[in-house]
This record gives structure tokens, sequence and C-alpha cells, in this order.
């Protein structure tokens, strides 16, 4: 019987990137709690950056308190920062950090009208609380970080126009391009944001993870993403990101490649287990190559298998498995020039 990787046997993986201190800039300054709006009074684009979707995503907290404590204010447009699942947050432990990525249900899968108005979980009801915001803003920017220590990843969603943003960006090294979760809908794919690009070509919306929840490594991958998305939107000039930010900016990548999301694999029940302790990024040679079951049993009828021939794992994990999680997708991937 094959050794499978579960969540009981996932490698430990130590929390080196500390709680970041958001107190004084809980309150915000639109009467929605930890939503910052800062106007311009010039013409531009509506931004808007969120951090905190799931409560143990520290980086993009640090993120945000950065710029609040350098006091960026757009040269045009206008700029949203958000913290989102505050309660999650609260309830933030280094030594079981999975415990507070949310409350009752996924932040990140609560992003439709139907609900949002059935607000019967916090999550929904934060969800619903920072619609406005979402629903004003041009361009949007989700920092999140991952459950397994890996490179970072920008998902594009399925619209052109986000994977050219992303090729302007210059980084990260990898992209996806994928349509979501059958869990629910994501902030970045919310109202405007997934009109094909004829409907809504001046929208724009990016996700980014940062790499493992407690590398203090994550944390500098969001602020340098923070200044290349704000400089793009027009939001920053080049000479302001330089003079406030001026430790922020990283090397590009030196090649990117687009990882393009063909089937997602969603986990039966808690038993689902790899093969492998996959890390993310692997690329599988052979079509049919067994890399998980969906039972603790590893019963052959219950293998899953690579669908084509060099086949890219995408975010496999198992520590949030459970009947309807996604627990891997499957990619081909593409050099871009």
């Amino acid at each position: 019987m094959p050794t499978l990787h579960q969540k009981s046997t996932a490698i430990p993986l130590t929390f080196e990137l500390t709680c970041p201190d958001i107190s004084a800039w809980r309150q915000g300054n639109t009467g929605t709690e930890g939503v910052w709006h800062f106007a311009s009074g010039q013409p531009g684009r509506q931004v808007a950056i969120c951090a905190l979707t799931h409560g143990n995503e520290l980086c993009g907290a640090w993120a945000l308190l950065g710029l609040l404590q350098a006091g960026i204010r757009p040269s045009s447009g206008s700029l949203t920062l958000m913290f989102g699942n505050l309660a999650a947050f609260d309830r933030f432990d280094p030594l079981n950090h999975d415990a507070s990525r949310c409350v009752d249900e996924d932040l990140n899968r609560q992003w439709s009208p139907e609900r949002m108005a059935n607000a019967t979980t916090l999550e929904r009801q934060r969800a619903a609380a920072l619609a406005p915001f979402v629903t004003q803003a041009d361009w949007l920017l989700d920092l999140h970080s991952m459950h397994e220590r890996a490179a970072p990843l920008l998902l594009t969603g399925i619209h052109p126009r986000n994977l050219q943003l992303a090729q302007q960006l210059a980084a990260p090294q990898h992209m996806v391009v994928d349509a979501g979760h059958q869990e629910g809908v994501r902030m970045r794919d919310f109202g405007r944001f997934d009109w094909a690009d004829a409907l809504a070509p001046d929208t724009r919306s990016l996700l980014l993870e940062c790499g493992f929840h407690g590398d203090v490594s994550s944390r500098s991958v969001a602020q340098d993403m923070c200044v290349r998305f704000l400089v793009a939107a027009g939001t920053l000039s080049e000479g302001l990101a330089a003079t406030q930010l001026a430790d922020w900016r990283k090397a590009d990548a030196p090649e990117q490649w687009a990882l393009n999301v063909t089937h997602a694999v969603v986990a039966q029940s808690e038993g689902f287990g790899f093969t492998e302790a996959f890390q993310g990024l692997e690329v599988i040679a052979k079509a049919g190559t067994v890399i998980g079951y969906q039972s603790a049993a590893a019963d052959p009828a219950d293998a899953v298998r690579t669908p084509y021939d060099d086949c890219v794992l995408v975010m496999p994990s198992v520590r949030q498995a459970k009947a309807g999680v996604t627990v891997v997708r499957f990619a081909t991937r593409q050099l871009l020039g």
C-alpha cells in the first residue's frame, strides 16, 4: 500500500513571520472596520488592495501596514486598503495557524450576491460589508499566502487583460490562469472583474500567493507587488515609490510562465492523501501517473491520476482537506516571451 501524505503526516513548517500590530489602523476611515480610502481629487483609476482575506496570511497585512505608516496617498484616482477577515486574524496563533484561516467558512468563496444576501456566517457578513469597496474598484490586488513552502504564484483568472498586466508587472515567475473553485466565487472574480474583456476593458484583478504563510520572504513578495501594482496603475509615481518605499522593489523575474489550469482535484473526504509530499510546480512527465488517493485506504479505484504528459501540480495541499475542497489543480505550462 502506498504511503499517503495527509494532514497528520504533512511536513511541519515553522512560522517565522511575526504577527503585525495593526491596532492603530484597525478602525479605518470609511465607517467600515479595517477599510481605508484615500481620494486624490484627480482623475484616475480606483485601486484597491486587500490583505487578511484569511486570518493566518500575515504578509499582506504587513504590506498594508507599511503603506499606511509611510503615508502613501494616490497621485491620481483613489486608493482603498482593506484588512479582510479581522475576526479570523484575532484568533491567530503561530502554533496553530491553520485554525485562524477563517471563523465559519472561507471568506474567499463568498463573493456572490446570493451568499451575501444570505449572510448566515461571519464571512458572508464581512464579504457584504467589503463588497461596496470592491465594486467601486477598477483595479484589485488581493494578497494571500500558502499552506506549503512554495514559489510565489500570481492568479490572473481567465481573462487575457489580467495576464497582460501580470507580464507588464514582470513578477513573479509563475502565473496561474484559472477559473476559480467550485466551492464558491473569489473576490478577484466578483462583479465586473469576471466580465469578458470587451465588457470590462478597464478592470484588472490579481490574486498573489506570496509563499508559505510563515516565511519572512512572503512579506517581501507582498511589498514588492504592491509597489509594482501601484506604479502600473498610475496611483504612485516611480519617483515617489523609490523615495517612500525605497526597499520594497525587488528584481524582476528572470522569465515568466503561464500555468493554464485544466482540471481541479476536489477532495471527497478528509481522507484524501498524496503519494508524495508535493510542494507545488512539480512537472509530472507521464499521463496516468498516480499522485494521490481519495481515501486513506489507497484503494486503486480512488486513485487520482495526471490527465496528460508534463502536467504541472498547482498548490497541492491537504492541510485544509475535506469534502468539497480543492486539494490540487492540474495545468499545462507556457513560457511567455
